[in-house]
């Protein structure tokens, strides 16, 4: 059990948490949720010892092991692969003790332990997680420092997957995911075997893996039974009955204020108004539950455009002199079209967006747009330059040169900055509020076609929840990248799936993407005429492609089984002999190495075979 107890955290003078309490139970997964800024990550700090509460104890089990990923991301020579095996230290420390070990007793022990820690399986756990978070058989075998620092997160995620801590914390894990790997997280955690505390803005992941929200507003925690959409149920219900007391309380004190009032100057009744007004100095003032006037996303209108706005024909776009990343783009962006952009990371979704800002020309055919069309082009890059002394009120003033002071104060008003928040320092706001003066600024012109290259990374659910309010009332285009699907769902009505080196139209709904990805309730005798229509492939191909699945998996039964019968006669072995058969251990050893290597080619084989079926899937 992991208790808070009335713990204070103070940072620079002020109490980010103030003698909070929460009980989390032992195997609950919990859903750390808060506004920006509320002390979520102070929280997490102090719960793995790195920030000493000011005040209170947090305390957990003894010998509990709680794992979180570092501020910095792996770096070196090592691979993926070999990054993730090392995060289970007690397997690396008896396989390099075991390669210089001559004492039979002890290698009979040290093999006995690897059995339970289940050590041999341990490079193909580890290749599932991989290729879970993305990483293809090649990527995985690579340098780490060959991989972006959104990649390097990956890895140290997938490290921390791999380590299997007793308390695991997480902190917005899917950040740096696409849509199928967080969707592949979200199954990974559904079924984690220990306790789960993560800080996420995902209402999906809320809803299907946690079962409980631990709720941080004013430095106080509460814990809620269920997932995000019971939270919000009963918080809708405390709202309630909190407005319900607080207009009670000030009917009350509305009473007594009178009777003062009136019965204060009067001998008879001057005892009796003292009571009443000792009785309404005590009176505790009730807090209703407000929303934050700052939390504000509105899209200015742009001007009557005709349809079609963008017109792609052949089109192929790359960077420099290298071969294009996409070709054969051939479709029509319509003026009042809400278009989610599908694929996973690397397969072009940016590449694409940076076409239709104009940012890249094609290299092949033809990008046909009016020229005075307007782009609002959105990506984290421009959050994460947002930094300095200079404030919103600064930044807005060199963006819209020559407008009148109140259109720029209005633009910034549109998004929350009004009156002093205008005037805040930009490296003192929080990740949230500089996505919205990024929004606010891309904005300014009142673009026809706003490009939201992963708009949701620093905002909190209700501020994810106030942007899907305001794209919706927006009268322009919207090209949308996200894996928060909760967004995609509510804003997109168009779908276009960027996969294979191209972009078309995909016909089925979200739910149809989710089940293709997960490979779940697809047609058994569709699949010919499916395989034939997406990238020319035939049924045959297909059917090939998943016999060598089957097959692949047959054999790593078949091995496993042999490892394991050979790890019982090994155990056996280590405990009748007394250490006084070392020719048939060695024996034994010998063969058990030779099986786990061809297991391990097996394991290999399964995994490219995997790969081409979902290669002639997704074609």
């Amino acid at each position: 059990m992991l208790t808070i107890d009335n713990i204070t955290v103070r940072l620079g003078g002020r109490a980010i948490l103030e003698r909070a309490s929460a009980t989390v139970p032992v195997g609950a997964r919990v859903g750390l949720i808060g506004r920006n800024g509320a002390g979520k990550s102070t929280l997490m700090k102090a719960l793995i010892g790195e920030i000493e509460p000011d005040d209170g104890e947090i305390s957990k089990p003894a010998r509990a092991r709680i794992g979180y990923i570092a501020q910095e991301a792996p770096s070196g020579s090592m691979t993926p692969e070999e990054v993730v095996l090392a995060a289970a230290t007690e397997r690396a420390d008896l396989l390099a003790e075991l390669e210089t070990c001559t004492d039979m007793d002890r290698m009979g022990d040290i093999h006995e332990r690897l059995l339970a820690i289940d050590a041999y399986a341990a490079p193909a756990r580890a290749a599932k997680i991989l290729s879970g978070l993305g990483f293809d058989e090649e990527m995985q075998q690579r340098p780490v420092d060959s991989f972006s620092g959104g990649w390097k997160m990956r890895i140290a995620l997938g490290a921390l997957l791999f380590s299997e801590p007793d308390i695991l914390l997480l902190d917005e894990p899917s950040n740096h995911l696409d849509l199928e790997a967080t969707l592949w997280l979200e199954n990974f955690l559904k079924s984690y075997p220990a306790t789960l505390v993560v800080i996420s803005h995902e209402r999906d992941l809320l809803n299907k893996v946690v079962d409980h929200i631990l709720h941080l507003q004013g430095g106080q925690l509460t814990l809620y039974p269920g997932g995000y959409d019971a939270f919000e149920k009963q918080r809708a219900e405390r709202a309630a009955q909190l407005a319900a007391a607080k207009a009670s309380q000030e009917a009350q004190a509305a009473r007594l204020k009178d009777y003062i009032a009136r019965n204060s100057a009067r001998a008879s009744t001057a005892k009796q108004a003292q009571s009443r007004a000792k009785m309404l100095a005590r009176m505790q003032p009730i807090a209703a539950l407000m929303e934050d006037p700052s939390l504000s996303f509105d899209f200015p209108d742009p001007a009557e455009m005709k349809s079609p706005m963008i017109t792609l024909e052949q089109a192929a776009v790359g960077y420099g002199a290298a071969p294009p990343i996409l070709k054969r783009l051939n479709f029509r962006i319509e003026a009042d079209d809400r278009i989610a952009l599908l694929g996973r990371n690397g397969n072009g979704k940016t590449t694409l967006a940076r076409l239709l800002a104009a940012q890249l020309g094609p290299a092949e055919g033809a990008v046909n747009a009016p020229g005075k069309l307007k782009v609002g082009y959105f990506t984290q890059y421009q959050v994460e330059e947002l930094a300095g002394e200079d404030t919103p009120l600064d930044l807005m003033n060199r963006a819209m040169q020559g407008a009148s002071p109140g259109a720029i104060r209005a633009q910034l008003g549109r998004f929350g900055f009004s009156g002093p928040r205008a005037t805040q320092r930009v490296d003192k706001l929080s990740g949230g509020e500089r996505a919205r003066l990024a929004l606010a600024l891309i904005t300014r012109d009142a673009p026809h076609l706003l490009i939201l290259d992963e708009p949701t990374n620093h905002l909190d659910v209700d501020a994810r929840e106030a942007l899907i309010q305001a794209l919706n009332a927006y009268s322009g285009a919207v090209i949308l990248i996200s894996h928060d699907r909760h967004m995609v769902e509510l804003t997109s009505d168009r779908l276009v799936l960027v996969d294979g080196g191209t972009a078309r139209e995909y016909d089925g709904s979200m739910d149809d993407y989710i089940d293709f990805i997960l490979g779940r309730n697809q047609p058994k005798g569709g699949a010919k005429d499916r395989g034939a229509t997406r990238g020319g492939k035939s049924g045959a191909d297909l059917k090939a492609a998943q016999s060598q699945v089957s097959k692949a998996e047959a054999a790593i039964a078949r091995l496993t089984s042999e490892v394991e019968r050979l790890d019982a006669r090994i155990l056996a072995l280590s405990s009748e002999a007394g250490g006084q058969s070392g020719a048939a251990m060695q024996k034994l050893l010998t063969e058990r190495a030779a099986a786990a290597e061809t297991l391990a080619e097996a394991e290999e084989a399964w995994l490219s075979a995997g790969a081409a079926l979902e290669e002639l899937q997704a074609a």
